[in-house]
């Protein structure tokens, strides 16, 4: 969704925000003005993460997304570690690759690379050094991971940059607030990466603001998640570093399906099998003698989608306490 500007009735509230906005999509702000972000008086490890977002955005057309729009840029929320110098902030995987301590806030950088213009990565790293800012690259199939500032005073942060295909891949997001993003120009302007101000439960890009400045979340996919309820990595296991970080859940959480392309009617999904939805399923289905799973899938069509809608609240009118018994991955109802 191309990035806008908030409401009037609103916007006065997070003039904070356009200015940092600003810093990090104008490509007309000034060297001097860069310079006063990474070593004048005001300097820190945040207004120096908007000059290295500005770089990737403004000199190389990528796209912010991510916690550091969230929390930041937003948010203007940021805390440290109070136990520990900036030298240790940093830890490696077995494999070289480096990630932060998790009291940081923000952590890092997520930027897709543009698919219209080719990302050369040694012109990035010679445009950090020619503000004097040190970085270092990993190399992986689908992104380079960047350390960035590992001895700066105020602290390293590491910087993901994620190739174009990822975003058409991977349409499905765990929050709203993490829906965010900006872009090259759009000085004043929010945008976000999956369009969830439509369908049945339309979220406005003024609620995902308010939310974040309240520390609200709404939780957009199942929560055991596409990788089971006990494993690493799962939605649920990312409500409770949301949570331990202060952040409460709000509603219900939804299993939002971004819409199809314009061309196409619908969209297929296949449903993950290791949720618990899925197996409870199976489970089920294996009671009818000689019945096989070979696997679940989704359609979503928003115009069949929204005659369903229709008819369960039909329904849910004829019935006790307004509930139609609906039973998900079901045709109809039960009982």
């Amino acid at each position: 969704v191309s990035p806008r500007v908030l409401k009037p009735e609103i916007r006065d509230r997070f003039l904070d925000m356009e200015a940092k906005i600003n810093n990090i999509t104008d490509p007309d702000r000034t060297s001097v003005d860069v310079w006063k972000s990474l070593k004048g008086p005001n300097a820190t490890r945040e207004t120096r993460m908007e000059v290295v977002a500005w770089i990737a955005v403004c000199q190389f057309y990528c796209r912010l997304e991510g916690g550091f729009v969230r929390d930041w840029v937003v948010g203007n929320y940021s805390s440290k570690p109070s136990n520990l110098l900036p030298n240790q902030w940093v830890q490696y995987h077995p494999s070289g690759v480096p990630y932060l301590n998790s009291e940081l806030v923000p952590s890092d950088l997520d930027c897709h690379l543009p698919q219209s213009k080719n990302f050369d990565i040694e012109a990035f790293i010679d445009a950090l050094y020619s503000y004097g800012i040190s970085a270092t690259t990993i190399r992986q199939d689908w992104r380079y991971i960047v350390l960035i500032d590992k001895n700066t005073k105020t602290g390293p942060f590491t910087m993901d940059l994620i190739e174009p295909h990822i975003a058409l891949t991977h349409d499905r997001i765990d929050f709203d607030v993490s829906n965010l993003l900006l872009e090259r120009g759009y000085t004043k302007d929010l945008g976000m990466r999956v369009d969830i101000a439509g369908g049945l439960y339309p979220i406005q890009l003024e609620t995902i603001v308010e939310n974040i400045r309240n520390k609200n979340f709404q939780v957009l996919r199942p929560i055991d998640g596409e990788n089971g309820p006990n494993t690493s990595g799962t939605v649920a296991e990312r409500i409770q570093r949301m949570k331990s970080r202060g952040w409460t859940q709000i509603g219900k959480p939804l299993s939002f399906i971004p819409d199809p392309p314009s061309t196409y009617n619908a969209a297929l999904i296949p449903y993950p099998s290791t949720t618990v939805l899925y197996q409870d399923l199976v489970t089920q289905i294996k009671k009818i003698p000689g019945a096989n799973v070979i696997s679940i899938e989704q359609i979503k069509n928003p115009n069949i989608e929204a005659l369903y809608e229709y008819m369960k609240r039909t329904i849910a009118k004829e019935c006790p306490g307004n509930d139609p018994n609906e039973r998900e991955l079901f045709h109809g109802t039960s009982g």
